[in-house]
C-alpha cells in the first residue's frame, strides 16, 4: 500500500555466500522469481565468495522473493565448506529492504519483521534484525550483529542470551547459520584496489575514512587482500552527507601520502544516477565511476535497471 499515492516500490539486495559456484547462484536466484518483481542485478566476486542480487516491485511480493532466496540458499550453501574474504553469519548473509517510492522505511521495518517470520516458520533459519528493523540499539549496527561471523556466533549463542537471534531459538541453523534482515537508504558498495599498496596501507586508509574510526560519516570500511592485491573495501551508507566521489578522493589522497596510488575500482550491485554523474553535469560519470573497468549506465545505473530489468533464469 502506498502512503504517497505514488506506486508502491521496494528494492531488495539479498546477499549470498556463494560467488564461485555459477549453477548454486543460478539456481537461487531462479527460485526467486515471483510475479511483479524484477530482477535488476546479479553479481558474483569469487574472491569476497559472496553474490549480490538486487530486485525491485511491490513489497510483498519483492518480501516473498527475498524469502524463497533465504529458503533455497539455505539448501544449497553450507557454511562449515564456505569460506572468503567478505564476513559472513549466514548462507543468505544480509537482506535489506530499500524504499525506491510510495513506501517509507518504517514500512520497510515492518516487510523485515514479516519476512523473517516467515523464514523461521517455512526453513528454520533463525533472524536478526538490523539498521532501521532492529528491535534493540545494539543491533543497528550491521558490523555488531555479525562479530564473531558465523563460527563466532555459532559458540556465542550457546552461552550469551544476549546473542540470540531475534527469530528462531538460541541456535544457529547447522549449515546456514542466520539470516539478517534490515531496512535501510540507498547504500553504495564501492572497492578501490591500491596499485602498489600493501594490505597494512588498505587497513590504514579503511580506518582513517570509516565512521567508527572517526572518518567520514556514513562510511564503513576496510582493508583485504583480494587475489594478492590490497583493496579500500567500502559502504557508503549515507549518500546525501558524503559522496561516493569525496570517498574517492579521500582514498587516493591517503594512498599517496603513503607514496601509494590507487588503481581500478569496482561496484558492487547498482547507484543512482545522482551519484554516479559530475556534479551540476548529468551526462558526465564522475571519476570513481570513470575508473571502473566496463562501467555502463544502462547496466550500473538504479533508474535505467527498473526500466531494463534482467530476463530471469
Amino acid at each position: 500500500m502506498s502512503v504517497t499515492g505514488v506506486e508502491a516500490v521496494v528494492e531488495c539486495v539479498p546477499n549470498f555466500s556463494e560467488g564461485r559456484d555459477k549453477a548454486v547462484v543460478r539456481e537461487i536466484v531462479r527460485s526467486m522469481r515471483v510475479f511483479g518483481v524484477s530482477l535488476l542485478d546479479c553479481s558474483m566476486d569469487p574472491s569476497h565468495n559472496r553474490s549480490v542480487v538486487t530486485i525491485a516491485g511491490p513489497p510483498d511480493a519483492v518480501a516473498e522473493s527475498a524469502v524463497r532466496g533465504v529458503g533455497r540458499a539455505a539448501e544449497l550453501i553450507d557454511l562449515n565448506a564456505q569460506s572468503g574474504v567478505h564476513p559472513r553469519v549466514g548462507a543468505a548473509d544480509v537482506v535489506p529492504f530499500v524504499p525506491v517510492s510510495g513506501y517509507t522505511l518504517g514500512q520497510c521495518a515492518s516487510l523485515a519483521h514479516h519476512a523473517g517470520l516467515e523464514i523461521w516458520r517455512r526453513y528454520g533459519v533463525p533472524v536478526y534484525f538490523y539498521e532501521a528493523a532492529a528491535r534493540r540499539p545494539d543491533r543497528v549496527r550491521l558490523e555488531d550483529v555479525r562479530r564473531g561471523q558465523f563460527e563466532g556466533l555459532r559458540d556465542a549463542v550457546r552461552t550469551d542470551p544476549l546473542r540470540c537471534p531475534d527469530v528462531g531459538t538460541c541456535e544457529l541453523h547447522s549449515t546456514a547459520g542466520a539470516a539478517l534482515l534490515g531496512a535501510r537508504d540507498v547504500l553504495v558498495a564501492y572497492n578501490v584496489f591500491l596499485q602498489d599498496g600493501t594490505l597494512q596501507l588498505a587497513r590504514s586508509i579503511a580506518r582513517e575514512i570509516r565512521a567508527s574510526s572517526g572518518g567520514l560519516q556514513g562510511v564503513k570500511a576496510m582493508g583485504v587482500l583480494v587475489d594478492g592485491r590490497a583493496q579500500v573495501s567500502v559502504n557508503v551508507t549515507d549518500c546525501r552527507a558524503v559522496p561516493v566521489s569525496q570517498v574517492h578522493a579521500a582514498v587516493e589522497r591517503l594512498a599517496a601520502a603513503a607514496g601509494a596510488t590507487i588503481a581500478e575500482g569496482e561496484l558492487i550491485g547498482l547507484v543512482p544516477q545522482a551519484l554516479a554523474v559530475s556534479q551540476g553535469d548529468d551526462q558526465t560519470l564522475a571519476l570513481w565511476a570513470r575508473q571502473i573497468p566496463g562501467f555502463r549506465v544502462r547496466e550500473r545505473i538504479l533508474e535505467q535497471r527498473l526500466q531494463l530489468p534482467l530476463e530471469w533464469p
